[in-house]
């Protein structure tokens, strides 16, 4: 197993658990059997997620000690997120009515999903606006947030606990040196989970095959393959132009986040893979303060696989059910969805509860969404991968905006990527 690099062995995995999903499809056993292993591993990288988080933030702004400096990181951080996901919201809108995926749709060959925990979030964040968003930064209570894993209000306390340690001195010293500490075993604890990440990626697509089975797939597939257009469409050209404006070639991002963009799209969970983005957009050249600031923030505000699918999923099912929107509720729709993408941010199963906060505000049976419930995961597994892009080339602009990308370190680290894959494949 050491000579087959990783992204080859959770590529196995996959294989191995489509393969047992399938031969094993609707036998409730396989849950039993396989569930607890996922759930394993996606609790490895849970567990790991909140340490790596404050101690590589409190590091990265105890180096730089300048509120102003990390001011104006943060507005052109949001500045930055909000333009890209509004961009996402429009190409998915574009590509919803160019071929309309629910016209003709034939609603009796559906299977219904039950959406009932959905609806239930929904109406417990249904006044959770963007202002409140904003309010609940600030932790009342830093314990609460913790064991809630409120991510942004564990960012907001990192970054005044950083500024608290920059502010005195050679007294921070033993605080800051504790921390690089933490944040280095934390990497090192993260490359050993990653060893299990085969394990858990079986597990929990072959109890996904065995639930779902393929045969689910074919009467939406319309709605699929146009949702993976629209996102190999939207990160080659719109995030590939972003890249080319800062001077990076986007595959070469690729290229070093080959095992995450794979982990991510078969756990369909952005935070496995979190720490190890950190980890390496450092390598690439970006600095530790706007690295530990960028990405866990867009995790909460740069969601632009979900926010594109959002838009199609709204057009899906305003087709479906014969629906014709006018450009004025279009654009209400891209208003309300810029608003509800960040406005509860960080709930479980956020896009469905968005697409529910968002259908009724233009008409659109909310109902509809039972219907494609049963293929989320599929959908869920593009939108993952699409925000892990996103998120990573974020923090390259950003750095490049900033002044702070150190060019040669990218390109020695990009190197020593090429040369391994070679030295794999010999």
């Amino acid at each position: 197993m050491k000579k087959i690099g990783l992204a080859w062995q959770i590529l196995i995995g996959l294989i191995a658990g489509i393969i047992v999903g399938a031969v094993f499809y609707g036998n409730p056993h396989v849950a039993d059997y396989l569930q607890p292993i996922g759930d394993i591993f996606l609790n490895l990288i849970k567990m790991i997620v909140i340490p790596i988080v404050i101690s590589s933030i409190i590091v990265g702004v105890a180096g730089v000690g300048d509120t102003k400096k990390l001011g104006k990181l943060g507005g052109k951080t949001l500045l930055y997120f909000e333009i890209i996901t509004t961009v996402a919201i429009l190409v998915g809108l574009a590509a919803g009515n160019i071929f309309q995926p629910g016209a003709g749709i034939d609603m009796s060959s559906l299977d219904k999903t039950d959406i009932g925990s959905y609806v239930n979030t929904s109406e417990e964040t249904a006044d959770h606006g963007f202002a409140e968003t904003f309010v609940n930064i600030v932790p009342a209570n830093l314990f609460t947030s913790l064991a809630e894993g409120d991510m942004l209000a564990i960012i907001f306390f990192s970054v005044v606990f950083g500024l608290g340690i920059a502010a005195i001195g050679e007294k921070g010293k033993p605080v800051l040196q504790f921390f690089q500490g933490t944040s280095e075993a934390m990497f090192y604890i993260t490359n050993q989970i990653m060893k299990f990440a085969p394990f858990g990626v079986f597990a929990l697509i072959g109890v996904t095959v065995s639930k779902f089975g393929v045969e689910s797939l074919i009467p939406l597939s319309k709605l699929i393959i146009l949702v993976y257009g629209a996102m190999f469409f939207f990160v080659l050209v719109v995030l590939g132009l972003t890249a080319k404006l800062v001077g990076v070639n986007i595959f070469n991002l690729f290229k070093i986040l080959k095992d995450e963009l794979i982990l991510a799209y078969t756990t369909s969970s952005s935070e496995t893979v979190l720490p190890k983005l950190i980890e390496k957009m450092e390598k690439f050249g970006c600095p530790k303060a706007i690295v530990s600031f960028v990405i866990p923030t867009g995790y909460s505000f740069n969601l632009d696989g979900s926010t594109l699918y959002q838009a199609i999923a709204a057009l899906f099912i305003a087709q479906m059910y014969g629906i014709d929107l006018s450009m004025a509720e279009q654009l209400s729709l891209v208003l309300v969805l810029m608003v509800t993408s960040k406005g509860i941010a960080g709930v479980p199963g956020v896009s469905f509860v968005v697409l529910l906060a968002t259908l009724g505000s233009v008409g659109i049976p909310v109902e509809g969404l039972a219907f494609i419930a049963g293929i989320d995961r599929i959908l869920d597994m593009a939108r993952t991968a699409v925000n892990v892009v996103g998120n990573s080339l974020a923090a390259i602009v950003l750095s490049k905006w900033e002044g702070q990308y150190n060019e040669v370190k990218a390109q020695q680290y990009l190197d020593e990527v090429r040369q391994l894959q070679q030295s794999k494949s010999a």
